[in-house]
């Protein structure tokens, strides 16, 4: 029941994404993650650790109190790993922020003033751009 083009790893990780996402939505009630979506998991090459990438709309003070709610609750989600997927190696979670949102931002806007000061001439798929 492989795959084809996925390594197990990068299965895995889509398994537990999913079934931490559906346990952020419907089984944790902690107020400090409502509104967090778990964006990427990355496991090391052996499997023993997950690190879960999440994002937030949000200040530094909402992602510090995302921080400690995933603290509180590491130990129930990872409970619930180990009961949903039945794997040999239950990894260790690690959570960090994902910033490749905010990152493509500053990059489009990057690109808009640079557009926009003549530095670069507008792409066929910019709206402005001349025919």
């Amino acid at each position: 029941m492989s795959r084809k083009g996925f390594s197990r790893n990068q299965r895995l990780e889509g398994e537990i994404r999913s079934v931490l996402a559906e346990t952020l939505l419907q089984d944790v009630k902690d107020p400090r993650l409502e509104g967090v979506i778990v964006s990427t998991v990355r496991l090391n090459r052996d499997g023993t650790l997950a690190t879960i990438f999440f994002s937030l709309i949000g200040d530094s003070e909402k992602e510090r109190q995302a921080a400690d709610g995933f603290a509180a609750a590491s130990p129930f989600l990872r409970r619930t790993l180990g009961r949903r997927m039945r794997i040999r190696i239950l990894p260790s979670l690690e959570f960090a922020r994902d910033e490749s949102f905010e990152y493509g931002a500053k990059l489009d806007r990057l690109f808009d003033k640079l557009h926009s000061e003549g530095v670069i001439p507008p792409t066929e798929e910019d709206p402005g751009a001349e025919s």
